[in-house]
């Protein structure tokens, strides 16, 4: 189903990419610049929902964290590898500008909250946990400050000192100082 998706994007971007050529061969640039925004448009949307899935999978884990009150080196490696996707996905190719700014995660990071409920309850304690109860038990407001605090070191790190960075915050979640010990 991925592979469908992504052979229809290209299929469209290359029906763009046609259709932007005879716009500039004819000489109709007014129509050429249309094509070019929209094709800027579905290239932010590919990157905003490639980023979408590191955040549900970071909140997975997070939700995990917080329920079972430890920290695996498993869940440490996907947080840590999320944030890692996330800060090189949202960097424009300039460098310098991002496609999510700081202060702006709040339209991603509810939705994806809610999308990894249900996977979360399936990897918690073998499943004991049905979605809905989940729900009810993870302090959502919490989690989301976690994933922000994550973020934001995104914005404040070189690709180089971010894993030191995110190991900051590992240590003080739930478990975190037993998994720096290694118990």
């Amino acid at each position: 189903m991925l592979n469908l998706g992504l052979d229809k994007l290209l299929w469209l971007m290359t029906q763009e990419l046609w259709d932007l050529r005879k716009s500039i061969l004819d000489g109709r640039y007014e129509d050429a610049l249309l094509i070019v925004d929209e094709l800027e448009l579905m290239s932010r949307k590919s990157y905003i929902r490639n980023i979408r899935s590191f955040l549900i999978r970071l909140i997975i884990h997070l939700i995990k964290n917080q329920v079972e009150q430890r920290l695996t080196n498993s869940w440490v490696a996907s947080i840590s590898g999320s944030i890692l996707e996330i800060q090189d996905l949202n960097l424009q190719d300039n460098k310098t500008s991002h496609y999510v700014k700081p202060g702006e995660w709040d339209d991603l990071l509810y939705p994806a909250f809610d999308a990894a409920i249900k996977p979360a309850s399936a990897e918690i304690l073998n499943g004991l946990y049905t979605s809905k109860r989940l729900l009810a038990i993870v302090d959502k407001s919490q989690i989301l400050e976690v994933a922000k605090a994550f973020l934001d070191l995104t914005y404040t790190n070189s690709q180089k000192s971010l894993p030191g960075a995110i190991d900051e915050i590992l240590r003080e979640l739930p478990g975190g100082k037993e998994w720096e010990e290694g118990q």
